[in-house]
């Protein structure tokens, strides 16, 4: 009676691991099938677009691309022409469609492009725009990043063509806004560029904000035995004589003591922000001549070690 038990059991197992292996074979089988599927099928869906990249429509394609590229430049140089030409509080205004009309022709070009080779339809439009994304995501993660960072900065704006701004180490004017990144003129004169996605992690300094204004900071170094009250009045004089200086805005100077003398900074505003390093140059000079004229003395040594004052 207990052999019997045993023996049915063990059929049992047997039977069940039978069925099991079949299923699991079944499984396996429809996975592979659904794979060559698949595989079959992408490798038709290459092979259609292949097809379909013709001679003529190639010279169609770089037509479209000259194209664009004559728009961009025109627009770009008729922008910075009227600029120009308008009145002064007018002009980061007019610079601000560069930007804007340079990514909507990049992106018409790119959808005409996809278009003309993809024939796109609703079906096509999600296919390509997931394997774009996945190889984006993977081979061009940073540049998608910079473009992704570049269109919400249109909208966000925390730096506008025209501005003056500080990213990392770099500072200057930002003479371009293009797709992937921007381009700072700097003091120096060099051309430095830096990708939009720097501002999903870092902070960026604006020192007008879309303004012609922007603050400059002038700094005088003078040894304690000069006169602060003497110095601040040839401070104030230099600032609202100097040719450059708005005088609608605030003229103010803060002054702080040290172990080798003491700080005097002049803070005021140029017309345009552009005369940002020539009006500091300017108060400079006229506040140098002051200074030996009324023989206010230089401090003899400096402590660079000390915190900066305010």
């Amino acid at each position: 009676m207990v052999n019997s038990i045993v023996n049915s059991q063990y059929l049992g197992l047997l039977l069940l691991a039978q069925s099991t292996g079949e299923k699991a074979g079944d499984a396996a089988k429809g996975a592979a099938q659904s794979a060559g599927e698949a595989a079959s099928e992408t490798a038709n869906q290459t092979r259609e677009i292949l097809t379909k990249i013709t001679g003529p429509k190639i010279l169609q394609a770089a037509i479209v691309i000259v194209v664009a590229y004559v728009i961009i430049k025109t627009v770009d140089w008729l922008v910075v022409t009227i600029s120009e030409r308008v009145a002064r509080h007018n002009r980061l205004q007019i610079k601000q469609f560069k930007p804007f009309v340079r990514t909507f022709v990049m992106m018409v070009t790119i959808i005409t492009l996809m278009n003309m080779f993809l024939n796109l339809s609703r079906d096509n439009v999600l296919a390509v725009t997931g394997t774009v994304a996945v190889a984006l995501g993977f081979a061009f993660k940073d540049y998608a990043s910079s473009v992704i960072a570049g269109i919400v900065g249109l909208f966000e704006a925390p730096y506008r063509v025209g501005d003056r701004i500080a990213i990392d180490d770099e500072y200057g004017e930002v003479v371009n806004y293009g797709l992937r990144g921007i381009r700072l003129r700097t003091p120096s004169d060099n051309i430095v560029t830096v990708p939009h996605n720097y501002i999903w992690t870092n902070s960026v300094s604006n020192a007008n904000v879309g303004k012609l204004e922007a603050q400059v900071v002038t700094e005088f170094y003078l040894a304690h035995e000069a006169n602060p009250e003497q110095v601040e009045n040839i401070l104030y004089r230099i600032a609202y004589t100097s040719k450059y200086t708005h005088l609608k805005l605030p003229i103010k100077v803060v002054m702080s003591d040290h172990s080798w003398g003491s700080l005097f900074k002049l803070r005021s505003y140029p017309l345009d922000a552009r005369d940002e390093f020539d009006y500091a140059t300017d108060l400079t000079v006229r506040a140098k001549k002051e200074f030996t004229k009324h023989n206010l003395p230089y401090p003899k040594r400096f402590d660079l070690t000390e915190p900066d004052s305010p």
